[in-house]
């Protein structure tokens, strides 16, 4: 059996050693199989997030039943855990984040304090946003809700280098209008202590406005990497067994292999 067979195509000429073509590809397939299983355990983290998240959406705890212990920003279990309140909004002390966006558009993020009917206490509950393109003299539209209720939402922690913008606050004028949640400073205004955290409705909840949140990150990004890093050690195999087995590097430069190197034509 003749190992080696030359093949041209016009100008490119490519020498087929079957043997060595034979390692270049189980080595390609090798390497592109590790690609795809990194992709797999990305599709696989994702999943399982998303199931956990429709477990926990559907088997909510009550907020008043997490131990104080847990309530730290450390606390791996706490992020976008979802929880039930039951008690009622105090729509008099809403609170407008300004400049926050959705679909382009400036607007409101609208935090209304929620009366825990069990423990009298309170949580700065983040209902959404609302437009902030209104006609002169026309407060934005809030959506109060009124009445003893029972919501859903799922429990936000900020990331350690989050941006907190001080604000000048009129505390006189209802509702209060911040740069940024400073839960420490409305905890002063209301004169009692609140929730350590934000938490965020969920959809369809009573007083939800415009859900305008990016979902929950899932860190899938080392899969990724990992993924185009074995991807692009198949495409430098098989770049490497080209450039190795033809005259595509001569291509490249614009040199004529048909014509010997001592009379190729100045440049």
């Amino acid at each position: 059996m003749q190992l080696q067979t030359q093949y041209s195509f016009g100008s490119f000429t490519i020498r087929w050693n079957w043997l060595i073509a034979a390692c270049v590809i189980m080595s390609t397939l090798a390497l592109g199989r590790l690609g795809l299983w990194q992709l797999d355990r990305a599709a696989e983290k994702v999943q399982a997030a998303q199931e956990l998240s429709l477990e926990q959406q559907a088997n909510a705890e009550p907020i008043e039943d997490i131990p104080q212990g847990h309530l730290h920003r450390a606390n791996p279990e706490l992020p976008n855990r979802h929880v039930a309140l039951q008690g009622e909004y105090l729509n008099e002390r809403t609170i407008l984040i300004m400049a926050e966006f959705f679909d382009s558009q400036i607007g409101y993020g609208v935090v209304t304090p929620f009366r825990l009917r069990s423990t009298n206490e309170l949580v700065l509950v983040h209902r959404g946003w609302t437009s902030g393109i209104l006609p002169p003299n026309t407060p934005p539209n809030t959506r109060p809700y009124s009445g003893p209720v029972t919501v859903n939402a799922q429990i936000h922690v900020p990331q350690e280098n989050a941006r907190v913008i001080a604000s000048e606050i009129d505390a006189s004028q209802w509702p209060l209008q911040m740069r940024s949640l400073e839960l420490d400073v409305i905890a002063d205004i209301l004169g009692e202590p609140v929730f350590p955290f934000e938490v965020r409705l969920t959809e369809e909840q009573p007083g939800v406005l415009v859900r305008h949140w990016p979902a929950a990150q899932i860190d899938v990004n080392q899969h990724l990497f990992y993924a185009m890093q074995w991807f692009l050690f198949a495409s430098i195999v098989v770049f490497a067994a080209l450039l190795a087995s033809s005259n595509l590097w001569q291509l490249l430069k614009g040199v004529d292999p048909s014509i010997p190197d001592k009379i190729q034509p100045e440049k």
